[in-house]
């Protein structure tokens, strides 16, 4: 039989303590009995015990300062007193050296059983939190997310923070740094974590496809609509939805997100019904979504709903500690996944993996360990199964410069060299502003404002790549 925990019943009068037994053995706790303080402190000495009832008044002992005792015994043990003597004083004075809650006598069963039960929760509680902060002390993982370095650790305490909540979160970061993980992690540590998780990549489908999938639609909606479908925020109703890359859309369908956080409903395509829904939204981006809204393209108000949380996931590059951690990770995970039996990784392999600065993140690192682990022809994976660009690390060089006996100014050479460094991530790009941004690590806004200063001319951009 599974109990629902250990109570320990110290009493001097059996009577009392048989009661007590009954009752509770009843409710699937187990109980243990003791008639004296010595006896009650020489089993919490020796056992675990969830909850203590004491007697106020023992034979050996104040039940008060045996209460002292139990609790220097074990911090955590949650204790009830017991007492024929309804005085609030002895009431306060227990409250005061840590009682959870006391009892009077004669006392009714039903307020026996939901002071054990309220007592019980607290202790769980107690023992909850107490992991968890150890867990934290030297965390190296949390779920799947994997990394021990500090940007990670505060990662791994906001996700605990904000997990219970029911507030919106925004999770923000490059691409590839892990940000669905982030989002099933804090549905998996909040109180729905045993209701649906759905995602949904906003940013690959076209508008009345994503609102269909979204909030369903009625028999007619549209054409080939040959019956009704529910929508994913009806299949995760108690549950949570993840809406990635959140910045792509498009404006119509904000409004009707932002309808259904505010108000928790919404219709169906082509429907005139309203549906109510209790779902937890939490969304996430790559772009900078400040300058959406500054550009008219993302509503302000739905902004402010979404990023009541805000999680930033750090880019590899600036966790470097964590990438052999990772590199071990995906090693185990592939080897078994190819039963492989077990791999390692030269020190040289580990050298180009730390020296490699990941534009693509963790997903870049992963898919270049599964790609060892498939290639590998022997036990070690050495460094010349890493990609090219890896081993060689940025193709990009400083030109060498020598500077004239005559000078030079500084200004115009580095203006010069900025012009020139823009021109080619345009001209490598296609002429496409966002693409040359990406490539050189810049926001969209700030290199349209460095192509303004430098009179960069973008006349040779072709026709096809306006869209």
């Amino acid at each position: 039989m599974t109990h629902k925990g250990t109570i320990l019943v110290i009493d001097d009068e059996e009577v009392m303590r048989e009661i007590l037994e009954s009752l509770l053995s009843e409710d699937g706790y187990r109980v243990k009995l003791a008639a004296s303080a010595e006896e009650g402190l020489a089993i919490v000495n020796r056992e675990p015990i969830d909850l203590a009832i004491v007697d106020v008044m023992l034979p050996d002992q104040s039940g008060l300062d045996l209460l002292d005792a139990l609790k220097r015994s074990d911090p955590e043990l949650v204790a009830v007193m017991i007492t024929a003597f309804a005085s609030v004083e002895t009431a306060i004075e227990a409250m005061k050296r840590g009682a959870f809650d006391y009892i009077t006598k004669p006392f009714k069963n039903e307020k026996v059983r939901v002071v054990a039960g309220n007592a019980l929760k607290q202790r769980r509680l107690v023992d909850e939190n107490t992991s968890l902060k150890a867990a934290l002390v030297d965390r190296q993982r949390f779920d799947v997310l994997v990394g021990k370095s500090q940007r990670m650790q505060e990662v791994y305490s906001l996700i605990q923070q904000v997990a219970p909540s029911k507030t919106t979160v925004l999770i923000t970061g490059e691409s590839g740094t892990g940000k669905e993980l982030v989002a099933k992690a804090i549905h998996n540590h909040s109180t729905r974590k045993t209701k649906p998780f759905v995602a949904v990549n906003s940013g690959s489908l076209p508008p009345d496809l994503l609102e269909s999938n979204l909030f369903g639609h009625v028999k007619g909606a549209f054409t080939g609509a040959v019956s009704p479908k529910k929508g994913l925020f009806e299949i995760a109703d108690g549950g949570s939805i993840f809406l990635d890359e959140i910045g792509t859309v498009p404006p119509e369908t904000q409004s009707k997100l932002l309808r259904v956080i505010q108000e928790k409903e919404f219709m169906r395509l082509g429907g005139v019904d309203t549906m109510k829904v209790d779902v937890r939204v939490i969304a996430a981006t790559n772009s900078d979504i400040k300058e959406l809204v500054a550009d008219g393209l993302f509503r302000e108000d739905l902004y402010y709903r979404l990023n009541v949380i805000n999680i930033f996931l750090p880019p590899l590059r600036q966790r470097q500690e964590d990438v052999t951690l990772l590199s071990q990770h995906f090693l185990k995970k592939y080897c078994e996944e190819n039963e492989r039996g077990e791999l390692q990784l030269s020190s040289e392999a580990k050298q180009s993996l730390l020296e490699y600065d990941w534009p693509g993140n963790v997903r870049e690192l992963e898919n270049v360990i599964e790609r060892a682990v498939v290639l590998a022809d022997g036990p070690v994976l050495g460094r010349n199964l890493m990609p090219e660009h890896v081993r060689t690390g940025p193709s990009f060089r400083l030109p060498q410069v020598v500077v004239p006996d005559e000078g030079i100014s500084f200004r115009d050479i580095i203006n010069e060299f900025e012009k020139r460094l823009i021109e080619s991530s345009l001209e490598t790009s296609g002429w496409v502003q966002k693409k040359a941004a990406q490539r050189l690590g810049l926001k969209p806004t700030t290199l349209n404002e460095m192509i303004k200063r430098h009179h960069i001319s973008l006349e040779r951009k072709e026709p096809s790549s306006t869209r």
